[in-house]
């Protein structure tokens, strides 16, 4: 198939490889495979594929060290697949450079939306026009700075709106919050993970229908948040 994508797998489980080819091959992919860091690394630099699937326990080198050696030459999107659920490992990933991390074991139309969502990342140049966000009734217009819900104009303070529009930049994917705090707050400011949570918890109440039961605006436990893609 011409139009296909090229995915490069660089995992060490046989029955994990065999579920990854036969599920996204059926849905368009290539899949190319590599079971040590150290040949997913040689196939990452002679095939440049369109996006990568890594495991954090190989059996030559930590996944997170291949990892940062990927993110030296390429900017390829990178997904972390691994048993490793902790949330240190989670956020030690995306630190990284890591585009998501999904913990095993996953469903593969879960992993799908992961991959769109990368890969519609990836294509975007960085000359295009901020994007406007839709989703769930919440529409938010980064270049007229403007936030409806339900079609009715809300108002933010600055830092809520920063917060938000760091959130609909990276919509679909999962944001730490150590790169919340980077990016709102700056390098100068004395800002804790407390903060992040107020100001989070501020900004569901004003973009949420029900803010219990947020539908836009997701914690991903001790590690972040994520702004559900648009519909």
């Amino acid at each position: 198939m011409e139009n296909e994508k090229v995915l490069l797998v660089i995992e060490d489980e046989p029955a994990i490889l065999i579920f990854l080819r036969s599920s996204l091959e059926e849905h368009g992919w290539e899949v190319l495979e590599a079971r040590t860091a150290r040949i997913g690394l040689d196939m990452a630099a002679k095939k440049k594929p369109d996006a990568i699937l890594l495991d954090l326990g190989l059996p030559d080198k930590d996944g997170l060290v291949a990892l940062k050696e990927l993110r030296k030459w390429t900017s390829a999107p990178v997904i972390i697949i691994s048993a490793r659920g902790q949330e240190n490992d989670k956020i030690s990933g995306l630190d990284a450079g890591a585009d998501d991390y999904l913990t095993k074991p996953f469903g593969i139309n879960e992993l799908l939306a992961r991959l769109r969502v990368a890969m519609r990342h990836s294509e975007e140049k960085p000359e295009d026009a901020a994007p406007v966000y839709d989703h769930e009734g919440l529409k938010v217009d980064l270049i007229g700075r403007h936030v409806w819900l339900k079609k009715k104009e809300i108002h933010l303070s600055p830092l809520q709106y920063d917060l938000l529009a760091v959130l609909v930049r990276n919509a679909g994917r999962v944001v730490s919050q150590k790169q919340l705090m980077k990016e709102v707050w700056g390098e100068t400011r004395d800002v804790t993970p407390e903060l992040v949570r107020i100001t989070v918890h501020q900004l569901r109440h004003k973009i949420e229908p029900d803010p219990v039961r947020p539908r836009s605006l997701k914690t991903e436990p001790g590690v972040g948040y994520r702004l559900e893609a648009e519909s």
